[in-house]
């Protein structure tokens, strides 16, 4: 028996490895025009912060700016809110009053704290004093204070 002869055969390319013009490559990366000295990305910040403001009978039936709130008056207030709802819990819970300004305060308390104290802070009836009913109303929440402290140049915007 003969052994059979050799069969030549084309040259054919390797699935992928095409290099006819309608196979496209990936352009050269370009050099950045900037360097990046460091990033950071603050996920969870520690604390939150709440505006809120005085809510009382005599603003309602007068036309004039009522009474006014201090720093004092705002933590009582919300200490009184918190320890109603939550008990000793609330009552636990750091507050820092940050500004008062006329009827207006802002607070900084853990952000954690945060659904709670607007919890307690919504279910709170307010007090009556001399006749004169006071409540807090929550004005806006947030992890960062720049985002409350904008709202309030908005609202000025449109209100005039």
């Amino acid at each position: 028996m003969a052994e059979p002869a050799d069969t030549p055969m084309a040259d054919t390319p390797m699935a992928g490895t095409d290099t006819s013009p309608g196979v496209t490559t990936a352009p050269p990366k370009k050099s950045q025009k900037f360097h990046e000295l460091a990033t950071a990305t603050i996920s969870a910040p520690p604390w939150a912060y709440a505006h809120l403001e005085l809510f009382s009978s005599n603003t309602i039936s007068s036309s004039s700016s009522g009474e006014e709130l201090d720093a004092l008056q705002a933590r009582s207030y919300c200490a009184a809110a918190l320890k109603q709802f939550l008990g000793v819990r609330g009552a636990a819970i750091h507050l820092d009053v940050l500004r008062v300004e006329g009827r207006e305060c802002w607070l900084r308390l853990p952000r954690d704290d945060l659904g709670a104290f607007a919890a307690a802070v919504t279910a709170w009836q307010g007090t009556t004093q001399d006749g004169c009913h006071s409540t807090l109303r929550i004005r806006g929440c947030s992890d960062w204070l720049g985002t409350l402290v904008g709202r309030q140049a908005q609202d000025r915007l449109w209100t005039g």
